[in-house]
């Protein structure tokens, strides 16, 4: 029936194994709980103890492949007829998460994704700016995602037809941090896949610190930079990118560039402060764009 894939790097998954398969159980399906570490160093011990689990298995990769890469490893070694995709890091908000996917599966969806959610808890200082981030960026109501269906829907807390990841999986050239998600949504749109979208939240508990989550943007935009200019994405699909060629159009790319940089140090005090701007966070990634475009 019911196929979890869990990608895991340099985190302990064991806490969100349990409390699955705790919900499976009560539940009574057929289900299987599949967690790979990506090749990483830390919490090997403690997830190595899923493998005492019924139903549940822990293995690690030979070597990093990547996010993307990753999941279509897992969906391959499963053999249920839906997999649900789950993010290592988060945490079901109520007991009967599970049982509100299994209800729909009678309808035979395609896709469906259940939605994220946040701590209301403020973190301490250096942590604000992912849970800032988190909170006004990723949580989107059911109505704001029923407006769109491919815009506001993220590759976790998804759960999909085997043979749909089978048929479309994530890109294989990513291997790097971001935009995995965005070329997979993508093919799911031009295909004419149908995504529901449901209120079974996850809570993403992600506790990164904000140079962390700085360090990682830039990966990210790096990543992308790259992708386009090799023409694995198209630089109309990516907002940032979108406004990046008006500020070229306009000959403003250079001055933007320079502004960015005689700005860089205000800016990440900004992004490391108690109350960081998420506008000052857009306007780095452009001016670290600009400054690796030219």
């Amino acid at each position: 029936m019911l196929s979890i894939l869990i990608p895991v790097y340099n985190y302990d998954v064991s806490k969100l194994v349990l409390e699955l398969k705790h919900q499976a159980d009560d539940l009574g399906i057929i289900y299987e709980i599949i967690v790979q570490d990506d090749a990483s160093a830390k919490f090997i011990e403690e997830n190595n103890q899923i493998n005492s689990l019924e139903n549940c298995l822990f293995s690690i990769n030979n070597e990093n492949l990547g996010r993307g890469r990753n999941i279509n490893s897992l969906c391959s070694k499963s053999k249920y007829d839906y997999v649900l995709i789950m993010e290592a890091d988060a945490f079901p908000e109520n007991k009967s998460y599970l049982k509100n996917y299994i209800d729909l599966l009678s309808k035979a969806p395609d896709v469906i994704f259940g939605g994220v959610k946040y701590s209301d808890s403020i973190p301490s200082q250096e942590k604000i700016l992912r849970w800032k981030y988190g909170r006004k960026r990723e949580i989107k109501s059911l109505s704001q995602r029923l407006q769109n269906n491919y815009d506001f829907v993220f590759t976790w807390n998804l759960l999909l037809k085997r043979e749909i990841l089978l048929q479309y999986p994530f890109p294989e050239f990513i291997n790097e941090y971001g935009y995995e998600d965005l070329v997979f949504i993508k093919k799911l749109r031009l295909n004419s896949v149908p995504i529901t979208h449901i209120e079974n939240l996850l809570i993403h508990c992600n506790d990164e610190n904000s140079i962390d989550f700085i360090n990682k943007t830039e990966k990210a935009v790096r990543n992308l930079c790259n992708l386009i200019s090799s023409g694995k994405i198209d630089s109309k699909d990516v907002k940032l990118t979108k406004v990046y060629l008006i500020l070229e159009k306009l000959h403003l790319d250079g001055i933007f560039k320079a502004l960015y940089i005689a700005s860089k140090k205000q800016i990440i005090n900004n992004l490391t402060s108690k109350n960081p701007n998420l506008y000052v966070l857009d306007l780095y990634k452009l001016g670290y764009y600009c400054d690796l475009k030219q």
